[in-house]
């Protein structure tokens, strides 16, 4: 009986270390995402204000 209740606690333990490695690398993505935005976001802000002045030229 304990031999089935270890066999059932390793899978679980290897469920959980599987869960925890696609978080870690589900963090890493977005982590690396996360250093462009500021560079996005300016570029979205440079293009709008070209466009302003282009429009009122």
């Amino acid at each position: 009986m304990q031999e089935i209740e270890l066999q059932k606690f390793q899978v679980e333990m290897e469920q959980i270390r599987s869960a925890t490695m696609k978080l870690n690398a589900e963090t890493m993505k977005i982590q690396a995402e996360a250093k462009w935005y500021p560079f996005v976001v300016l570029a979205g802000v440079i293009g709008a204000a070209i466009g302003i002045v282009k429009l009122f030229m």
